[in-house]
């Protein structure tokens, strides 16, 4: 039994999962996710971190409707307009990259997309195809194709993976810049800990498999304020509670 459905007037994402398991090639079950529960209020942003494997991927293919197979409920924001950057860009091989957005967006304005291409560095890249992109410009195109949508709900599946720390620090200003513009919630997955305090407003950790909330970390507000001191003091903190026996 599960229900994905938008939320009307509210702009909330609230998230109720019981179960989540796969049945395994022996014939055995496979438990996933475990009496997990999270509300964003709207256009708060928090980061999932958490050991690989241990279902955050599934999670956010369970907010996104792609995978309905779960006990429990998601209610998604007011109109439940959604946005996504997987971790692989995924685009069309055989479109430009203002295709692949276009695609997307077909009601957006050329004033909106300029603006947003301007923003990702992609103004000179609108009519080269992915094959010609860096691995670095095909993620700026995601994410375009995620902001283009203007989403009510935006998740973020490790979207700046397997980049050099220069580029990835450099992508994830952008996306801070994206997000003050317009304030969406957002929901990010990420192994990288800088990343999760540079962008988010709170932090959720994840035990292993079947996965459930250890606890939550809030960051002070606004971003710019977070200086190198209070950065350090935070991931002091995390280590600490990391280490702490469970319960």
């Amino acid at each position: 039994m599960n229900d994905t459905s938008p939320a009307g007037v509210h702009d909330r994402l609230d998230i109720v999962i019981k179960q989540k398991a796969y049945r395994a090639t022996s014939g055995g079950s496979l438990h996933v996710l475990d009496e997990l529960a999270i509300t964003l209020a709207g256009g708060e942003v928090a980061a999932l971190v958490g050991p690989s494997g241990c279902g955050k991927t599934t999670l956010l293919r369970i907010i996104a409707g792609l995978d309905r197979d779960f006990d429990g409920h998601i209610t998604l924001p007011a109109h439940g307009t959604l946005g996504m950057v997987f971790q692989e860009p995924r685009l069309l091989p055989w479109r430009t990259v203002e295709q692949n957005v276009r695609i997307a967006a077909p009601h957006a304005g050329e004033g909106e997309l300029a603006a947003l291409f301007e923003t990702l560095g992609l103004s000179a890249h609108r009519a080269h195809y992915p094959g010609e992109l860096s691995l670095g410009l095909a993620r700026r195109v995601a994410l375009a194709r995620a902001f283009a949508v203007k989403p009510d709900l935006l998740l973020l599946d490790e979207p700046f993976v397997s980049l050099d720390e220069r580029l990835a620090s450099r992508l994830r200003e952008e996306l801070a810049e994206l997000v003050r513009r317009r304030p969406i919630t957002t929901l990010l997955v990420t192994h990288n800990l800088e990343e999760a305090v540079g962008l988010a407003d709170r932090i959720l950790f994840l035990c292993a498999s079947p996965a459930r909330i250890m606890f939550e970390v809030p960051l002070p507000c606004p971003r710019a304020v977070r200086g190198p001191e209070q950065l350090a003091a935070l991931r002091e903190d995390i280590a600490r509670r990391l280490k702490e026996p469970a319960g």
